[in-house]
């Protein structure tokens, strides 16, 4: 700042008003402010700042309009899912001015802490998180330290939060399956088995009994990716009875279960109709198209950033909201 001050011919505390206080200075300075900090590439030390200053005062660069930071935590940020959800948070929170600090849990509620505890120490405004081990005390406790908290991908009642109908999705692939004539049905999902899964299965399974074919057998992986896919459908081959259906929890899971299928002989559709969850972007590029159940990742992410930032707004007044967004079916050449 000393050296910008001395570029522009002014003094330490005018280059802080132009930062944080625009409205004080004169146009023309201003101007000249602006000018040294980008003829020096002057980028201001944030951690700084906000400990001199506090989380308030969080103006942007150029503007007295606040600008802030928020974390969002999702399980897995190499699965597409995630990613797209952090995205359409991410769209929705610049579109405001604020900008968005990616984490992930890794399904690990340990690191999950870590990542909370790393934006109370950032002075965060709020964040958005897919929870592994986040409770209530553990959302009070962020509140108390200045957070607005929205849960994503969860049904709750007690908090902010955007979640889409799960048990809807896995009926609308029970009842699809049941449509192409398909009996022998099976479940494929990975351990831990997040929430949002669960709901599919019990879907699906209650789909199932209405029909009277019973709930149908649960093939457990190690994870929800291709990996495991190609695994579980190397169990499925051994089944007897085989399966003529499939419904996997996530997409990764379906396009590994179907590429290793075909490896291994069978046909899909003919032999085994396969359906995943999500529509993920390589669902309608796989070998054999997949048909699916596709949720609004993006405005799922949308949705809860504006629900974090209207938190911000309305203050004491602000009463906790759910939203609940609708899967739709997709499909394609799998079944």
């Amino acid at each position: 700042m000393r050296e910008v001050a001395r570029r522009a011919g002014v003094s330490v505390g005018t280059v802080s008003n132009v930062l944080n206080r625009p409205d004080l200075v004169a146009e023309a300075t201003r101007d000249r402010v602006r000018a040294a900090i980008e003829e020096l590439g002057f980028v201001r030390n944030e951690s700084a700042r906000r400990l001199r200053t506090g989380p308030d005062r969080t103006a942007g660069e150029f503007g007295d309009e606040p600008r802030r930071a928020f974390g969002v935590v999702v399980e897995d940020l190499a699965n597409p899912y995630a990613a797209d959800v952090v995205r359409g948070a991410e769209e929705a929170l610049n579109a405001a001015g604020h900008d968005a600090l990616w984490l992930s849990s890794d399904h690990s509620a340990a690191k999950e802490a870590r990542s909370l505890e790393l934006l109370e120490d950032q002075h965060a405004a709020g964040a958005l998180i897919v929870p592994v081990g986040l409770g209530p005390a553990g959302i009070r406790r962020l509140r108390a330290a200045g957070l607005s908290v929205v849960l994503m991908d969860r049904d709750v009642t007690d908090a902010c939060a955007v979640h889409v109908d799960h048990v809807a999705g896995g009926e609308l692939a029970a009842a699809h399956l049941l449509g192409l004539g398909r009996e022998r049905i099976v479940f494929v999902t990975g351990s831990p088995e997040p929430q949002p899964c669960v709901e599919r299965r019990d879907g699906a399974a209650r789909t199932l009994v209405e029909a009277g074919l019973g709930k149908p057998p649960v093939l457990v992986q190690d994870a929800l990716s291709p990996t495991e896919g190609r695994l579980a459908a190397q169990r499925l081959m051994d089944m007897s009875p085989r399966p003529d259906g499939v419904f996997c929890a996530n997409d990764l899971l379906a396009i590994g279960l179907t590429n290793e299928l075909t490896r291994l002989g069978a046909h899909v559709p003919a032999d085994v109709a396969v359906v995943g969850y999500d529509d993920i972007e390589l669902a309608a590029s796989a070998a054999v198209p997949l048909t699916t159940v596709r949720q609004p990742r993006r405005e799922l992410g949308w949705e809860a950033a504006e629900l974090v930032m209207a938190e911000i707004r309305e203050g004491k007044s602000h009463q906790h909201r759910q939203v609940v967004l609708t899967p739709e079916l997709v499909v394609r050449e799998s079944a």
